[in-house]
């Protein structure tokens, strides 16, 4: 134990003085953090049962719907839009200033993003002709592809927003807010169609990127503003909750009427604004945090490979629910209907599981989002950490 200590606390040096003095840290340390919200998140209320023959899909929300709280803390996706919106518009001033065209600072961007998404396309093509040949149950192939595939929206919509970055860096966030509400007003007061609430996608997701935005411009350079976010959202969040008819849960629940967030309404944007909000007004502990090199040697590992644990972290749980079928019975907190409390406590027990098999996943597809290693050269808020010239250099830093 000692010498494995005293190996990472050399990495960790490392990897801290080839950070560039000016970089801020605070930006890495949310969207870790963001990342990892959605994955335990993920990991909680996504259960496999075999209940019905064969592997389906539910939620302990459905079955236990006080844990809806639950939701507010791993439901994180407006704060990676956040520094998205950040590093995006940020990245492309800098590109500016540099002379690059939109189409070369737009490929590098969309390059660290897609690069991954091809091998999980890749492998589960094969996993799921495979599974249907072998005779595997429809239903159940339908399940887990479409555990695989879900994340893959998110994606869609953050390229979208950030190719269009020229365009909407300077927007204000109160248009695609007013946009969201029309659109809920249109959908739920006025009976109109159902298909409507999908603009939201769009525009739900528009208002943290252009905080973000916001933000690389020096919006938020004091407290204020972000205190104001946070107790803004919190208190129209609580009155649409509690007045509004909106649900508590931060995420769909199968069964439910209205999910907010397939398609984000707007409770689900209030509800980001004060996360977002939250996350302005912690950036100073947080950067102070980060001067620590193990702490900061944490952040930048994971944001190394924020893409693949993403788009990994279904796979590793599918993974281990599967090996746990060759157990003579159903495993608890894996196979079992997620009723009780029973089944909360043995969850927490497979999460470090679940963890191990995510590692194996990051070990193996890692270099398809790390690409080629740039050559020691200039650095800017959106392209790599040149690595140290010597034999065992620190991994190199990039941001998503």
């Amino acid at each position: 134990m000692p010498e494995l200590r005293a190996r990472w606390s050399a990495l960790a040096d490392r990897i801290d003085s080839a950070t560039p003095g000016g970089r801020d840290r605070s930006v890495d340390a949310l969207r870790a953090f963001a990342i990892l919200g959605v994955v335990l998140g993920h990991w909680l209320v996504t259960a496999l049962t075999t209940a019905d023959g064969g592997l389906s899909g539910t939620s302990p929300l459905a079955h236990m719907p006080w844990l809806a709280p639950v939701t507010w803390v791993f439901q994180t996706l407006a704060v990676f839009f956040l520094v998205g919106g950040h590093v995006a518009a940020q990245g492309y001033a800098s590109a500016r200033a540099r002379g690059d065209s939109y189409g070369t600072w737009l490929g590098q961007r969309m390059g660290r993003l897609f690069r991954p998404v091809a091998a999980v396309l890749t492998l589960w093509t094969v996993v799921a002709g495979g599974m249907l040949i072998g005779g595997a149950e429809l239903n159940t192939v339908r399940t887990l592809v479409k555990l695989v595939l879900s994340p893959l929206w998110f994606l869609l919509v953050f390229a979208a927003l950030t190719a269009a970055t020229p365009l909407v860096s300077r927007l204000s966030p109160l248009w695609p807010l007013a946009v969201v509400a029309g659109v809920d007003v249109w959908r739920f007061a006025l009976g109109g169609p159902e298909w409507i609430g999908w603009v939201n996608v769009a525009a739900g997701w528009l208002v943290p990127f252009t905080l973000g935005a916001a933000w690389s411009r020096g919006t938020f350079a004091r407290r204020g503003p972000a205190l104001l976010l946070l107790g803004a959202g919190s208190v129209a969040t609580a009155a649409l909750v509690l007045w509004g008819g909106y649900p508590a849960s931060m995420v769909g629940v199968p069964g439910a009427q209205v999910s907010n967030l397939n398609p984000p309404t707007l409770a689900a944007v209030a509800f980001g604004l004060a996360q977002c909000g939250l996350a302005l007004a912690l950036r100073e502990p947080l950067a102070r945090a980060m001067r620590r090199p193990t702490a900061w040697a944490k952040v930048a590992l994971v944001n190394l490979s924020a893409m693949t644990v993403f788009l990994w972290h279904q796979t590793a749980m599918m993974a281990v629910t599967a090996l746990g079928l060759l157990a003579p019975g159903d495993l608890p907190g894996l196979h079992t209907v997620p009723d009780s409390g029973a089944w909360i406590v043995a969850r927490l027990l497979w999460l470090p599981v679940f963890a191990a098999a995510l590692t194996l996943c990051w070990a193996a597809f890692r270099t398809y989002e790390q690409g080629r290693r740039a050559e020691p050269s200039r650095t800017t808020a959106g392209s790599p950490v040149p690595p140290r010239p010597r034999p065992a250099p620190a991994p190199e830093i990039t941001r998503v």
